[in-house]
């Protein structure tokens, strides 16, 4: 459809800042009805984009819309996830912090990560199958919407409607808004390091591509294969993070992210003073692990800091810093790496740096101080 990379890209980003601005308005209405009809309104929501999506690009294909109105047509149903998507990511949190308590809590949540980790494994890997005749490149979208839609039938089965509504699922609470949780120390503090985390990983997300096809300027063919293999790895190794060392060792939410940001640190620091690819991709590799890790700990312990009203409040800061996070900080990174090419690694280094710092050195004062007490 000859529409530049740069604009098909500027649709996830689209989203991406439709899902974060979204995420506060959900708050008030799934403490009002429970959890469970945003969590099937955001299936709804990405039936209707996958579907949508393919549709325009067909359309556009067969020449029935210009190319400008078939982007057009893409960015706006692709923004409809964004839009409902926030509902269920919000609500879905909030439904795992209105059922658990303490180490069950942060199991839930990490287990939870760890699903969304096998997404990104299981849906390129599966993605190339579809593409079959007569639907050729319009497989997968339409692919995924049918499976969308099975998902859709199991909520309806698995989550059914709760008659006594939602104070019986949400423990009654009184409504708390984003920005009032976000300002209270003890929560904001957590949530506050969710965002530099994932800005952190995002801008290694985003990159690592160019990167990698930089790094491998030679063969074009082969960057693509590696390209593949390194977010197939990283993928991975985020799933044994989150659902082989949190099941192993069972670590609480402050350790998790603490040892995943050092990870993270390590990582992007190799990949700074070394410019061989194979040091990029092992880089990337071990921040992900990291990540992994980080991810669920920070949501753990922000939950696990709040009351029962704050849940949703807390679940929906959360669901807002997934979309912010994706939003500013890659396209930041992007324009650095023009001008220096570890730049993307050094930036998301020295924001480990700086969360390390935030979280071990009070620690150290105060066994100092105790020691010297």
């Amino acid at each position: 459809m000859h529409i530049p990379d740069f604009l098909v890209a500027g649709i996830f980003s689209l989203s991406a800042l439709t899902w974060a601005i979204s995420a506060p308005f959900w708050v008030s209405r799934i403490e009002r009805k429970g959890p469970n009809p945003y969590i099937r309104a955001g299936l709804v929501g990405f039936i209707v984009s996958m579907g949508g999506c393919a549709l325009s690009v067909e359309l556009g294909l067969l020449g029935l819309l210009t190319p400008f109105a078939a982007f057009l047509l893409f960015s706006i149903l692709r923004s409809t996830y964004g839009l409902l998507g926030s509902a269920a990511a919000t609500a879905t949190q909030a439904l795992i912090a209105a059922q658990t308590t303490g180490a069950a809590r942060t199991r839930a949540i990490t287990t939870l990560a760890g699903s969304l980790s096998l997404g990104t494994i299981v849906g390129p890997a599966i993605a190339p199958a579809l593409i079959v005749d007569p639907f050729g490149p319009l497989g997968p979208m339409l692919g995924f919407a049918l499976l969308g839609s099975f998902a859709l039938a199991g909520a309806f089965v698995c989550l059914p409607r709760d008659r006594r509504g939602a104070e019986s699922v949400l423990g009654g609470a009184p409504n708390m808004s984003l920005a009032q949780v976000w300002r209270r120390k003890e929560v904001g503090h957590h949530l506050s390091f969710g965002l530099l985390l994932c800005s952190a990983q995002a801008i290694n997300l985003y990159t690592i591509g160019f990167v990698i096809i930089d790094r491998m300027a030679g063969d074009p063919m082969a960057a693509q294969r590696m390209i593949g293999i390194a977010m197939t790895a990283a993928a991975v190794a985020a799933l044994l993070g989150q659902w082989g060392f949190v099941r192993l060792f069972s670590p609480s939410p402050l350790a998790m992210m603490r040892i995943g940001t050092g990870f993270a640190f390590a990582g992007n620091s190799l990949a700074v003073f070394d410019g061989d690819v194979r040091t990029a991709v092992a880089g990337f590799i071990l921040a992900s692990f990291g990540y992994g890790l980080a991810r669920p700990g920070f949501s753990a312990a922000a939950s696990l800091a709040g009351s029962t009203g704050d849940q949703v409040a807390i679940a929906s800061a959360i669901t807002f810093i997934a979309g912010a996070s994706i939003t500013l900080p890659p396209v930041i990174a992007s324009a650095a790496y023009q001008w220096w090419r570890p730049a993307p690694f050094a930036i998301a280094a020295a924001i480990g740096a700086a969360l390390l710092l935030s979280h071990l050195l009070p620690a150290l004062v105060r066994h100092i101080v105790h020691d010297e007490r």
